[in-house]
This record gives C-alpha cells, sequence and structure tokens, in this order.
C-alpha cells in the first residue's frame, strides 16, 4: 500500500497538469478562430492585414477607373485654385487682357 500511495500526489498532479493544458488549448483555439473570422470580415470590406501593414483596396473598381477618378479631382483643383502672386510670363492672362483693350482703343 506504500507504493499507491507514494502515487496518489503524482496521479493528482497529471490531472491538474491535463486540466490546465486542455483549457490552455482551448483558449488558443479560440482566440484563433477570432481572429481569422475578424480577418475575412475585414476582407469583406476590402481592409487587408499583411507584414508591410493595413491595405485599404477599392470595392468593385478597376485600377483605370480609379486613376480616372483620381486625376480628376487633382485637376479640378489645380484649375479653380489661384496663385495670386504667381505671373507666369507665357501665361499671363491679365497682361494679354490689358494688351487687348489697349491695342481696340487706339483704332
Amino acid at each position: 500500500m506504500g507504493a499507491i500511495g507514494n502515487l496518489v500526489p503524482l496521479i493528482i498532479l497529471f490531472v491538474f497538469v491535463g486540466a490546465f493544458a486542455f483549457v490552455g488549448y482551448q483558449m488558443y483555439v479560440w482566440t484563433n478562430d477570432l481572429a481569422d473570422q475578424g480577418k475575412k470580415k475585414m476582407e469583406k470590406k476590402n481592409v487587408k492585414f499583411s507584414k508591410d501593414g493595413m491595405q485599404v483596396g477599392v470595392k468593385e473598381i478597376s485600377e483605370e477607373d480609379y486613376a480616372d477618378k483620381t486625376q480628376s479631382v487633382l485637376v479640378n483643383t489645380w484649375n479653380s485654385s489661384s496663385f495670386p502672386a504667381y505671373k507666369s510670363r507665357f501665361w499671363n492672362k491679365e497682361e494679354q487682357a490689358k494688351n487687348k483693350a489697349s491695342s481696340s482703343g487706339r483704332s
């Protein structure tokens, strides 16, 4: 009976270690599953995580259409802006207008 008495604490130790290992493994599986679900949900919204960082895609727009839209925004912004201190030697419209007005006034 002495040998069985010495094995009881060892069996109890294995039961506790096994229970903690089972709980730890279940937590590991659950967190990985939760991360995969979050990743799939974000990919549906065209947000992808990679080693380089987060990448955001444009949904259902081809590269050419996306480039055209961004270029048109930049062109519209450029055309609607004004540079009060900028005087171009080639495209100075104010001076051209004055020259036209003065030349038409001489005749």
